[in-house]
């Protein structure tokens, strides 16, 4: 019985190690290698699997500061693998309620999957001095180390929040609640509210989201009342604004543009089921398929078309739009609490590159506007030039484009609205409404 937990947990901190190797030395998102890693285990080693990642990624500053501590030279390429297994085992040790032992045996028992069984008497010896010489108390006095940031986010939010880039940073440390839209053409939110109710399931309510709930705690979304039957869906509060703030009217065209996994789309067309038609456009086919499977399971309809939005003369029809919803391709920065990955598969130079981007998305789409129609500008970013200083830039350039103020404070040198991770338990994002005269 122990030989077979031992080599079944052997296995979990390999496929840890494995994932963590993917996004780090590899490029890959979390997206793609967790789900591979998670496929041969239960729900709750799956749970662990993700836990032990993200907190490895959260931290990965301190951890690797704690590596460079203990181990006198990088493993070579063929054995680089277990630097991320060493890491696992520091995580566990300093932040994880595991015992030292069980830390210590489990995390040199995996190096034999990893095919590095030379490893496991330096695998042993690094975690037993950590331990020894109670590393995980010696905390370096480096504000980008403990942040968990790499130092190229660091710097850029310290150059734009100067006053407020210590509570940006803890929040973006701080795992990000559940938020559920609750989808009003099933339910409305308080008969929603009466099935958890009924089913004890906490939860809390928020004036700004009308169908948006925070559960209280994780949980298997699947189980939830109405899952199968598409009465909620997954979508966190800052991203449910959108819809509210397109504000979509009877027999209007819409297009929500960039619009995978889809959320935004449903939402548009549960606040106004008597819109003319929605058309939902991205450029990648596997992602518009999800677009698809979210708008059967919620029981919606809409016209998908996969394009390049700085290319609309190649899908375009012609017919312009009364109300677009631009939600631009960005460096996600502000959802890097949910997605830590995120994080460490940006550089620097990649902001430019996107900012490029999204100014070249816009000018394209704005054609396509009828005169008298309303664009919402939209980001999951915290950076003020994907947002703020992208559309003052547009605004400067656009003879036809003006701002519509919907935001305290909403003026040209600074507009739209920035919500910073962890306000009002949302995700950052930004968002301008602009009018076309």
């Amino acid at each position: 019985m122990s030989r077979t937990k031992g080599r079944y947990q052997q296995n979990l901190r390999a496929d840890a190690a494995r994932v963590l190797f993917q996004i780090l030395e590899q490029g890959m998102s979390a997206r793609e290698c967790l789900p591979n890693a998670q496929q041969d285990h239960n729900e709750k080693d799956k749970a662990w699997l993700q836990e032990m990642t993200y907190g490895v990624l959260r931290q990965l500053p301190l951890l690797q500061h704690w590596l460079r501590l203990l181990l006198d030279k990088p493993l070579k390429k063929n054995v680089k693998i277990v630097e991320h297994l060493i890491m696992l085992g520091f995580y566990q040790l300093a932040f994880s309620r595991v015992s030292t032992h069980a830390a210590v045996s489990e995390c040199v028992n995996a190096c034999a999957p990893l095919n590095a069984v030379a490893t496991k008497g330096l695998v042993n010896a690094v975690l037993r001095n950590f331990i020894r010489q109670e590393i995980a108390n010696e905390l370096p006095d480096n504000e980008q180390i403990l942040s968990g940031q790499p130092k190229w986010l660091y710097k850029k939010l310290l150059t734009a929040y100067p006053e407020k880039h210590t509570p940006i940073l803890e929040a973006m440390q701080v795992k990000a609640p559940i938020w559920l839209r609750v989808n009003q053409k099933q339910k409305s939110t308080d008969e929603y509210c009466r099935l958890l109710d009924e089913n004890d399931i906490i939860y809390e309510r928020q004036d700004e989201q009308p169908q948006g709930l925070i559960l209280s705690k994780g949980c298997d979304i699947t189980t939830l009342p109405g899952y199968d039957e598409g009465w909620f869906a997954v979508q966190d509060g800052a991203a449910q604004l959108a819809a509210n703030l397109l504000n979509s009217q009877p027999n209007e065209r819409i297009l929500d543009c960039c619009a995978a996994p889809g959320g935004k789309t449903c939402h548009i067309l549960e606040l106004e089921p008597k819109i003319a038609s929605c058309v939902a456009m991205d450029i990648d086919p596997s992602r518009l398929q999800r677009i698809e499977e979210n708008l059967a399971r919620l029981g919606h309809q809409a016209s998908l078309i996969c394009g390049d939005a700085s290319e609309p003369k190649a899908w375009w029809d012609g017919e312009q739009f009364d109300r677009i919803l631009l939600d631009a391709p960005c460096s996600a920065t502000g959802i890097i609490r949910r997605h830590p990955d995120i994080k460490w598969l940006r550089k620097s130079s990649d902001i430019d590159t996107l900012v490029a981007l999204q100014a070249k998305i816009i000018d394209a789409i704005w054609p396509l506007l009828k005169p008298g129609g309303t664009m919402l500008y939209a980001t999951c970013s915290i950076l003020p030039a994907e947002n703020q200083l992208q559309i003052s830039a547009f605004l400067e350039r656009t003879a036809d484009a003006a701002l519509d103020p919907e935001f305290n404070n909403d003026a040209i040198d600074k507009p739209g609205r920035q919500i910073l991770p962890g306000e009002k338990h949302m995700d950052g994002f930004y968002y301008a409404r602009l009018l076309k005269s």
